[in-house]
């Protein structure tokens, strides 16, 4: 292979963690050291001093492969946010300690650097599995008539959202509803950038319609996830055309967004789910209730301490395994592989839910009689199933094979604009999040199977004509 596939360079990537474990015995040096180290694997990976990016297209015209848009999302959620929850434990809220008259717990502060010695780890392994496979520009098999592009995109998104309705109404395939309705999703807002620079006002009309739709459905979802995703996505979809208009709405959007949003969802919570109002009024009190800073002044620390992160429910897993419980080796593989099967032709299958709530209570992380989901993260499965050598297997894995299924959608779909940036963003947009492996792996398979079958619909009708 040419010198810039070299495989000793991915060992730069491990260095941070490397050194964290050389300060083990200082837990706050050893934390900081391994937190740093994610903000060195961004900057060698997304420079590319480990291996070269892309030259395909420009940096702004790829930001939807696996490298860039999953990396800063799942990599940098899962590294980089746990830095509240430290804090809290030196007696910090915000910049000011507030409990100089409490003794800091020694045995937290080395659980929460192990963890985070894990993570770094983690953040090394996935990035080496994206890095190993990341093979542009990949050689098409078929292409798509550039003039046809915009409506086919806009289409899409208008088939997808009505078909993903049908499978939420089917028992057992109510999984399918996801997939097509983030697919849609992610079509009307490409749709619509598309739109924009070409002048087409009908699709522009059309496809603002369903970004705001879709806005709208995030906004009165009651969680804060999809209404960060539905502001990123639209800016990256922009950025190649809008650069400086994305630059200074974007980010600063963004922010406001991170500063406000746990306020607005405590508030609406509250009102939505106990049934005192409709999701309409619900979401106008508790925009109210943000803005004129009615809420609760502890509700957005509180939320960067225990909810931005999760870092707060692995260490309660690292308590609990292996000295309470033992490792689960291929167990929950062995579970996920049970989860593929459609409930449609199992339907005594055992539920998904109900497998992966038993390591959590088994582990101690909630009491078995509350209603409270705290489903394990990807890298505490990992974890689970064979320790610090686990957290390196499954997440090169992951890496790997979120980069190969994006490389095979290129190839299938005519590049980069229908391969990743529709089809791979809007079918395995779990890659971006990291949950269970039963959750994961059941995605990932039957929005693979999607995949094929969206391209054989392409190929029947000659959308897609092979070169």
């Amino acid at each position: 292979m040419k010198k810039e596939n070299a495989i000793e360079k991915h060992f730069l990537l491990f260095l941070p963690w490397a050194i964290s474990l050389l300060f083990e015995s200082y837990a706050v040096t050893s934390y900081f050291i391994a937190w740093l180290g994610s903000f060195f694997i961004f900057y060698m990976t997304l420079t590319g001093k480990i291996k070269p990016l892309p030259a395909d297209r420009s940096f702004a015209e790829q930001l939807m492969r696996p490298i860039f848009i999953i990396q800063v999302i799942f990599a940098g959620y899962m590294c980089c946010t746990s830095i509240f929850y430290f804090l809290s434990l030196l007696g910090y809220e915000y910049l000011s300690k507030t409990n100089t008259a409490l003794a800091i717990d020694e045995n937290a502060l080395n659980i929460a650097a192990q963890c985070q010695r894990y993570y770094c780890l983690g953040h090394a392994a996935f990035v080496s599995g994206i890095l190993m496979f990341m093979k542009y520009p990949v050689k098409h098999k078929y292409y798509i008539e550039k003039e046809k592009l915009a409506n086919l995109l806009l289409m899409t998104a208008l088939v997808a959202f009505p078909v993903s309705l049908v499978f939420l109404r089917i028992p057992g395939l109510s999984q399918f509803y996801f997939q097509l309705s983030s697919l849609s999703f992610i079509a009307g807002t490409l749709a619509f950038a598309f739109a924009l620079p070409l002048q087409k006002v009908t699709n522009t009309l059309i496809s603002l319609s369903l970004y705001i739709f879709n806005f709208y459905q995030a906004l009165t979802s009651g969680f804060k996830e999809p209404i960060i995703i539905s502001v990123l996505v639209l800016g990256i979809f922009l950025y190649p055309n809008y650069k400086k208009i994305v630059t200074i709405v974007f980010g600063p959007v963004l922010i406001l967004l991170f500063m406000f949003l746990p306020a607005y969802v405590s508030s609406f919570r509250g009102t939505a789910w106990t049934g005192d109002e409709n999701v309409d009024n619900a979401a106008q009190i508790a925009l109210d209730a943000t803005l004129n800073k009615d809420a609760d002044d502890n509700t957005n620390w509180g939320f960067l301490v225990y909810r931005l992160s999760e870092i707060d429910m692995f260490t309660k897993y690292v308590k609990s395994t292996p000295d309470k419980i033992d490792f689960y080796g291929t167990q929950l593989i062995k579970q996920s592989a049970i989860a593929i099967i459609p409930r449609v032709f199992w339907p005594s299958k055992p539920s998904t839910e109900a497998l992966i709530m038993e390591r959590v209570y088994s582990a101690g992380v909630v009491n078995r009689n509350s209603n409270v989901s705290a489903k394990p993260a990807f890298i505490v499965d990992a974890y689970l199933s064979c320790g610090a050598i686990g957290i390196f297997i499954f997440l090169f894995a992951y890496g790997a094979i979120a980069q190969i299924i994006a490389c095979k959608a290129e190839k299938l779909f005519g590049g980069y604009i229908l391969g990743t940036a529709l089809i791979f963003s809007g079918l395995f947009q779990i890659f971006w999040r990291g949950l269970s492996f039963e959750f994961l792996i059941n995605s990932v398979f039957w929005s693979y199977i999607t995949m094929l079958v969206v391209f054989k619909i392409l190929r029947s009708r000659n959308i897609l004509k092979e070169i």
